[in-house]
């Protein structure tokens, strides 16, 4: 899902992700969500989300545009088992100058708190309209691999987490900057939105995302929303 994890490779993660209590709640430590939260051992997981900043209603499309690319993101009416766990698959195609260059599938479910916990994806990267490579793609049931947190149930400034835990495919972290935004992009002008900055803390290198309550994405680095239903 995250554009940064696709095409950087992150390293283990083991000293940001001590096992924790599977039952155990979301807790905090030095402003870092527990990751015990997506624990698939968990009950309680939804394929709606409840989360007013990451939607997940069937049939729901975001269009981003900026320079020469454009992302659309759809929510499907499909399910993907991952690591025992059904998942909704939320689906990104990206163009470049009009030529697609990745597809990806991604899978998503909603914790009992609010949180929504990122199962993986599956990519297909192309060339010249036809497949290349699987680059970047990971499951949480891979050897080594876990869910990680896509948003927050409760998204305060400095509160971290980790995104992706793929050891040699993926391993981004965010955290939320800002809390209350009005952003305006070509798809409107919003109220309440929340920033988050994505990086590799192999590099610390950050990108912005915004998203708006009610709607979702806003802003993905150099993409705006320009269309959302």
């Amino acid at each position: 899902m995250t554009r940064r994890g696709r095409i950087r490779v992150g390293l283990p993660l083991a000293v940001l992700i001590a096992v924790a209590a599977p039952s155990a709640p979301a807790q905090e430590a030095e402003g870092r969500l527990d990751l015990a939260v997506c624990a698939p051992t968990n009950e309680g997981f939804s394929l709606s989300s409840t989360n007013p900043y990451f939607p997940m209603e069937v049939g729901s499309e975001w269009v981003l545009e900026g320079g020469d690319e454009r992302v659309v993101v759809t929510v499907l009416d499909e399910t993907e088992t991952v690591a025992g766990v059904t998942t909704r698959v939320v689906e990104e195609r990206e163009f470049e100058d009009g030529e697609l260059k990745e597809v990806s599938r991604n899978f998503f479910a909603q914790a009992s708190d609010g949180t929504v916990c990122y199962f993986g994806e599956d990519v297909d990267n192309y060339k010249d309209g036809v497949v290349v490579s699987h680059e970047s793609e990971w499951r949480a049931d891979n050897p080594g691999s876990r869910p990680g947190i896509i948003m927050p149930g409760d998204p305060r400034p400095g509160l971290k987490f980790v995104m992706e835990v793929a050891p040699g495919a993926a391993g981004d972290e965010g955290e939320i900057v800002e809390v209350g935004e009005t952003i305006t992009v070509p798809a409107g002008t919003f109220t309440g939105a929340i920033r988050l900055e994505e990086f590799d803390p192999q590099d610390d290198e950050r990108e912005d995302k915004v998203y708006a309550k009610g709607v979702g994405i806003l802003i993905d680095e150099d993409l705006e929303l320009v269309s959302h239903r």
